[in-house]
């Protein structure tokens, strides 16, 4: 079973990655660009049953900042699975 943990700064924290990306497009002429946030993505491969609550705790105490940072947890089951 796959478990998808979406990291992203929390609006209102400065992302300079981020700005850095948008400034960059800009002047390669992509000038639709107004803004670009930088987040991560987190795959894990966890044993069948794993609830979406144990993945937010993992999120909560190792994989997120939760000061600065928010997440969202997508759970996939294991192919072939019900």
């Amino acid at each position: 079973m796959k478990a998808r943990v979406t990291v992203s700064l929390k609006p209102g924290v400065l992302d300079p990655q981020g700005r850095a990306i948008a400034h960059a497009l800009q002047g390669l002429g992509f000038a639709s660009v107004r803004d670009a946030r930088v987040g991560k993505v987190i795959e894990l491969e966890v044993a069948p049953g794993t609830t979406e609550a144990e993945v937010a705790e993992m999120a909560r105490r190792l994989l997120a900042n939760i000061v600065i940072e928010s997440f969202r947890v997508e759970l996939e089951p294991a192919p072939g699975a019900p």
